[in-house]
Parts: structure tokens; sequence; C-alpha cells
């Protein structure tokens, strides 16, 4: 890890202190700024230096910081606020999202149903130094996503986070019973779910179950789900290239020496795409993914990466601290080539993510799709080149 990594690092884990309960009073005073977006369809957002509220700092011993209250930028109708993009069809826009899980283990799954149409995807460590992913899909629809396997207890938060409908094969009962909990009807298993929206046989031999995102939204609906317009917002889009604190060309997570994901920036179109391992007669080597559905690139603008405590209780068994994480915690940002040191919080447990810069403004999204891997606390960051960056995944 290099010194300037290590020293942000210990900077931002050092300046925790408690957000205080959201939503103790109506509209936009709970612990939120709202801000209009300039009028100007080709416009940025206005400087957050003019619209971010100042919170008097009480004394405290020690310098443990005050957290500014979250902003969340409003968007112009038709654009969609977790790409920051115009969508083809702005109903689209008037729904939850719907949320999916796909396997990435074991690699007979791959390469995996349409991920090329997500607005976001989450990815963490499920336990064996492998990793499963979360599809959020918005804007757009998939009508093949997959393979889908079970539901993990951070799902819980995540769905929550962004007021989504999870799709998920059959989960471990005790983690069945947090997501039927926390989720209700919007729980959707692949037992209970009949086809177009999930259809199958198994979800454990990983290549036999496929969701339809339209396909689960008209099942929801079906049953009863509350389906009205989510708000989304906490993400914060900019254009313009913004000069990285580091080159970031390419970055390698490795969970172990055969569970090796890789993003390779490339300037012919300004995207990240993926390389992972394949056997190859007996040999491992890194290809690149491409996606069943329409044999496109599996290719994303802005790759975040999220450090966060892992909660072990088995193996198989983890949860990761995300709406109960105390202050600001560490986050990296991949975009144009570049790093960009950054933070993450999640100060209300019905709202995205906020990114934020470590001095509290927003962090610049490029506008586009976004991959957001979740890493342990213990994980280690190498710089062994130029614009080339490792993480080796590790738990506390």
């Amino acid at each position: 890890m290099t010194k300037r990594i290590l020293i942000l690092l210990l900077l931002l884990l050092s300046a925790c202190t408690t957000v205080g309960p959201a939503g103790s009073s109506p509209g936009p005073t709970d612990g939120t700024v709202e801000v209009e977006r300039g009028s100007d369809p080709g416009s940025d957002f206005e400087s957050v230096g003019s619209t971010r509220e100042e919170t008097s700092t009480s004394p405290t011993p020690g310098p443990t910081p005050t957290l500014q209250p979250a902003t969340y930028y409003n968007f112009e109708p038709g654009i969609n606020p977790l790409t920051g993009l115009p969508v083809e069809n702005p109903d689209n826009l008037g729904r939850r999202p719907v949320m999916v899980k796909v396997s990435n283990w074991p690699r007979e799954g791959r390469p995996h149903a349409g991920l090329t149409q997500a607005d976001i995807v989450f990815e963490y460590f499920i336990g064996h130094q492998m990793n499963r992913f979360l599809a959020v899909y918005y804007g757009d629809d998939a009508e093949k996503i997959g393979p889908v396997r079970s539901g993990r207890l951070v799902d819980a938060q995540l769905v929550t986070l962004y007021r989504g409908i999870l799709g998920y094969g059959n989960a471990d009962p005790q983690v069945d019973a947090v997501l039927v909990e926390a989720l209700g009807e919007r729980a959707l298993a692949f037992n209970w779910v009949p086809c177009p929206a999930m259809c199958g046989e198994s979800t454990y031999d990983a290549t036999g179950v496929f969701a339809n995102s339209a396909a689960l939204t008209d099942y929801a609906e079906g049953i009863g789900v509350d389906n009205r317009t989510p708000d989304l917002r906490g993400m914060f889009f900019q254009a313009e290239t913004v000069e990285g604190d580091e080159a970031g060309e390419s970055l390698r997570l490795e969970y172990a020496n055969f569970s090796i994901m890789e993003w390779q920036y490339q300037r012919e179109d300004g995207k990240y795409h993926l390389w992972m391992e394949e056997d190859v007669d007996g040999i491992l080597e890194m290809v690149p993914m491409t996606d069943r559905n329409n044999t496109l690139p599996v290719a994303f603008d802005n790759i975040v990466v999220m450090l966060a405590e892992y909660i072990e209780y088995a193996p198989s068994l983890h949860d990761i601290v995300i709406t109960e994480a105390v202050g600001l915690q560490p986050a990296m940002l991949f975009r144009d080539g570049g790093l960009i040191y950054g933070t993450w919080r999640a100060p209300v447990p019905d709202r995205p993510i906020i990114f934020e810069l470590p001095d509290g403004a927003p962090l610049p999204l490029k506008p586009g799709k976004t991959w957001v891997v979740i890493v342990g606390l213990a994980s280690q960051i190498q710089q062994p080149v130029g614009g080339e960056w490792k993480i080796y995944f590790g738990l506390p």
C-alpha cells in the first residue's frame, strides 16, 4: 500500500463520528440538503460551495469533525438518477428498481447475462474466495439476467437503500428470514415466482435460472407491491473529465490466485472493460468478459471501490456494515483512466449511498454505468507501477 493511500485511509477511519438519526422532522430538513440542477440542459450541477449548508460544531474532545448533512441533487425529467443519462423510455423511472442476484461461481455460469444492461452492479465477497453480483435495473430492462443465485444478508440493506425489488434464488433459511423481514413482498425468491419473471429448474447449478426485469416488475405489481416512483437521488455526475489524484488505468482484484476480477481502461470508448480468469486446457488465463445476451464487452464508466467492515458468522455467511457504518468510510473512484480518492456513507437507511470527496464535495462520477465493489477493511491495496492497481481482498 502506498504511503498516500495509507495516510488517507487512516485519516478517514480515525475521523469517524456518529451520524444523528435521520427523519427527525418532515421534508428536506431530515439531515439533507436539496439542490436544484441548473436550468440549462447542458449545464453541470450547481457548485457545491454555493449550496451546501454549514453545520455548527460543538466542542468535542480531540480532532473528531462533525459530518456535513448529505446533499441530494435534483435531476431533470427523463434523467436517470442512477446514471445521470436520459432514458429511452421515461416510464421506467416511474417504478422501483429491479435488483437481481447474479452468480459468478462456478465458472460454468459464465458468460453472465444482462450485466451490460444494468445501471449499477454491486460486487461483494460471499466466502471461500468467491464473489457474487447484485445487478440494478431501472432505466432499462433485460429479458435475460443471470444465472440467478441465492440472496445474502447484505442484500437486505442494499435493496432497502435503493428501494428496490429483489429477485433471488433460494437463500439459506436464516438469510431468507432476514430478507423477507426487511423487504416483505419485495423479496421475490425463485421458488415462489413463476415464469417469465424467473424461468428455469434449479439455481444450484449456476446455469439453470434466469430473470426478466420487466416481468419481475409486472409480477410484483400483480401481488400488490407498492411500485410508485422512489426517490433515488444521491449520486452526482459530471461529464467533463476530472483530473485524478493518481493515474488509474487498471484495477485488479484478487480474492485468490484462482478468483480474479480485472478492469482495464480503454481510451477508445472511455470505459473500463472486465477481464476474468478462465480455465483454458487446465491453465488459468485472463480473458475479456462479454454479455451472453448481446456479445458486447462487459464495460462500465465508473468503477467504485468501497472499503467496508465485513461480519463473518460462518465461512459462507457474511454481512457488511453499510447502513450502520459510523462516519465517513474510504472509497476509490476509477474514471477516465484516473483514480480519485473519496468517501462513502449511507446517512439515510432508505436512500442511496452517498459518495463524496474527503473535503465533503460530491464525488464526480462520469455519466453512465457504475460497478461498485465492496472490499474488506483488511484488504491490501498496491500500486505496482504507474496507473496499475491491485487489491488483495482481506477480512480482519
